[in-house]
């Protein structure tokens, strides 16, 4: 039986997925066609319910609660891996700056913002574009300031940028929980049984590229356009852990912390706990 299942080219999605999809385990009769986009796209189709199994972020998962259920291997979630506000400006931002500034986002839907509105909840000047262009974004002055993920948090500084906040820092300090960032969520239409099976399938993929590291491999290279070596396992290394291999009692409450969050500024109800994972 066959699935699609969308992930994306960063490090962290393609050292998880790369046995699964290439076949290195055995898939035990289930074939994946994977489909590679960045988390905004992602998000937008998880929305329209596109994909049978896909890496989303949680405010979007939150809003396909209907469509989809959370597996409980392949998420990204820890501590210090949380995204950065930046900006051009060597100096200290005061929070009425930053309320009043204009800020690239890398999407609506993303953990991103909902993290930098936990943080700026005044914060209204919002320009959502690919995370890949947020650093030029700020560089250019298209914005005063950008929230960056993924491997931008090892080359902004080097651009000549610099943090004002550490947004998942912020998180931290104030729930005293793990940062979710995007978790792996299926179709409910698909059956439980089913569903386990894939569950267990990414985790045994998981496994094995665990198993097998530093070693990084041809597939996860391909997708790391001219990423180095050293920046692609910091990645990795930065945005999987044990949360991915089982989200466990600290990495579902964390996620039921976010949802609470979620619902509360977005005036929406709460969903039965229980709705939430498989």
């Amino acid at each position: 039986m066959a699935f699609t299942l969308g992930f994306s080219p960063c490090p962290n999605d393609t050292f998880i997925f790369d046995a699964l999809v290439n076949h290195k385990i055995d898939t035990e009769g289930i074939e994946v066609n994977a489909v590679l986009e960045d988390v905004e796209t992602l998000n937008r189709w998880a929305l329209a319910g596109k994909l049978d199994i896909t890496k989303l972020s949680f405010p979007a998962f939150f809003q396909s609660l209907n469509d989809y259920i959370l597996l409980d291997s392949g998420s990204a979630l820890g501590k210090g891996v949380g995204p950065l506000l930046i900006t051009k400006n060597k100096n200290q931002l005061t929070e009425s700056e930053v309320n009043h500034a204009t800020v690239a986002l890398p999407g609506k839907n993303t953990t991103a913002n909902l993290l930098f509105s936990f943080a700026y909840p005044q914060a209204v000047k919002k320009q959502f574009v690919i995370f890949s262009g947020i650093e030029d974004a700020v560089l250019s002055s298209k914005t005063d300031l950008g929230v960056i993920i993924h491997e931008n948090r090892f080359t902004y500084q080097q651009k000549g940028l610099n943090k004002v906040i550490d947004l998942g820092e912020y998180w931290e300090t104030k729930m005293n929980a793990p940062i979710p960032l995007g978790g792996i969520a299926i179709k409910r239409t698909i059956e439980p049984a089913q569903a386990k099976r894939i569950n267990k399938l990414i985790r045994k993929s998981l496994d094995y590229a665990f198993a097998h590291y530093p070693f990084i491999t041809d597939y996860v290279k391909e997708h790391s356009q001219e990423m180095s070596e050293d920046v692609m396992r910091k990645h990795i290394e930065l945005y999987v852990n044990n949360y991915s291999l089982q989200l466990g009692n600290d990495g579902r409450k964390a996620i039921e912390i976010l949802h609470s969050v979620y619902n509360k500024n977005n005036g929406t109800k709460e969903a039965e706990v229980n709705t939430l994972f498989l």
